[in-house]
C-alpha cells in the first residue's frame, strides 16, 4: 500500500471513529467501565446528608466543626485488545473484509478509552505472538495502531487463540479491560486460559463473522482455499451433503463459543461484516451499565 493511499485510509478511519466516539461511546463506554477503587481527592465542611462515616475526626477537631474526606473513583484503567490476524481475517463479503471490521472497531474502542483517560494496548495474534503493543495514551499512539492493522503481514496464517491468552497473562499483571476480537474459528482447546484471564481480568469476547461463511451460495463445483493452512480442495456447493456438513462445523464452533460465554459470565459480542456495529456495541453498553447498577 503506498503511504499517500495508507494515509488516507488512516484519516478516514480516525474520522469515523473519532466522531462515533464523541457523539456516541465516550460516556457509554465510562459508565460501563468502572475504575479500579476509590481515591481521596480533598476535605469539605459537612453537608446534610452525607455518609458520617466520612467524617475525618481530625479535621473536625481542628476546626471544631464537622468536615467529610470525599473520594473519586480512580479512573484510569489499561484496555488491551487481543487481535486475530490469521488468514481468515481477510475473508469478508458485502464490500468489508473482517479485517476491516476489525480496524475500525479497534480504533472505535482505542479513542474511547483514551477520552476516558484510560491506556490501550494491542496483542496481534496468528498461532503465535505477532506483535505486542504497551498500553499507552495519546492520539499518535491510536494511529500507530491503527497503521499497524492496516499494514501488518503476520508472519503465520494460523490461530491459537491459547497462546494470545496466555501471554496476556504474563504480561497484564494489574487488572484490565481485555477485548479478544477474532472469528473464533479455530479447533483448539483454549477453555483454561479462558477461565483464568475472565477471573483476572475484565474481558469481553467480540466474535467477528461473515454471513456467507455459513451460507454458501449454490455455485456447483469450486476450488476452496483455507487462508489459514493453503490446502485447497474441490467441492460441490450444490451438494445437499456438503451444505449440512458445512452448517454442522460452523454450528460446532458456534456452541464453543457461547457454551464458554455463558459457562465463565463472559460477555460475547457478535458483527458481522457490511453490516452495523454501533448497535450490537451500543446494546453491550447499556446492558453492562444496567448489570453495574442492579449490583
Amino acid at each position: 500500500m503506498e503511504q499517500k493511499e495508507l494515509f488516507k485510509k488512516i484519516r478516514k478511519i480516525e474520522i469515523k471513529t473519532r466522531g462515533l466516539t464523541r457523539n456516541i461511546f465516550a460516556g457509554e463506554y465510562k459508565s460501563s467501565f468502572k475504575g479500579l477503587g476509590m481515591a481521596f481527592a480533598e476535605v469539605r465542611e459537612y453537608q446534610f446528608g452525607d455518609d458520617i462515616r466520612n467524617i475525618d475526626w481530625n479535621v473536625t477537631a481542628r476546626f471544631n466543626s464537622p468536615y467529610v474526606k470525599v473520594f473519586n473513583e480512580e479512573r484510569e484503567l489499561t484496555v488491551l485488545l487481543l487481535i486475530d490476524v490469521s488468514g481468515s481475517q481477510s475473508f469478508g463479503t458485502n464490500y468489508q473484509s473482517k479485517k476491516d471490521l476489525i480496524t475500525e472497531l479497534a480504533s472505535l474502542l482505542s479513542f474511547s478509552a483514551i477520552t476516558n483517560n484510560d491506556k490501550i494496548g494491542v496483542v496481534f495474534f496468528s498461532d503465535k505472538i505477532e506483535k505486542f503493543i504497551t498500553p499507552k495514551k495519546g492520539t499518535t499512539h491510536i494511529l500507530r495502531i491503527i497503521r499497524e492493522l492496516l499494514e501488518y503481514k503476520p508472519a503465520s496464517n494460523g490461530t491459537k487463540i491459547q497462546n494470545a491468552l496466555e501471554f496476556t497473562l504474563n504480561a497484564i499483571k494489574k487488572r484490565a479491560i481485555i477485548f479478544v476480537i477474532s472469528d473464533f474459528l479455530t479447533n483448539e482447546n483454549f477453555e483454561k486460559p479462558l477461565s483464568i484471564i475472565s477471573q483476572k481480568h475484565d474481558t469481553i469476547l467480540i466474535k467477528v463473522t461473515d454471513r456467507h461463511e455459513r451460507l454458501l451460495p449454490s455455485m456447483g463445483l469450486v476450488d476452496l482455499l483455507d487462508p489459514e493452512t493453503g490446502t485447497q480442495i474441490l467441492v460441490d456447493t450444490s451438494s445437499l451433503k456438503f451444505i449440512e456438513a458445512f452448517e454442522r462445523w460452523q454450528d460446532e464452533h458456534n456452541k464453543v463459543i457461547n457454551f464458554l460465554s455463558k459457562k465463565y459470565s463472559i460477555d460475547l459480542i457478535e458483527l458481522y461484516t457490511g453490516e452495523d456495529y454501533i448497535k450490537p456495541i451500543q446494546k453491550f453498553f447499556k446492558q453492562r451499565e444496567s448489570r453495574q447498577k442492579a449490583g
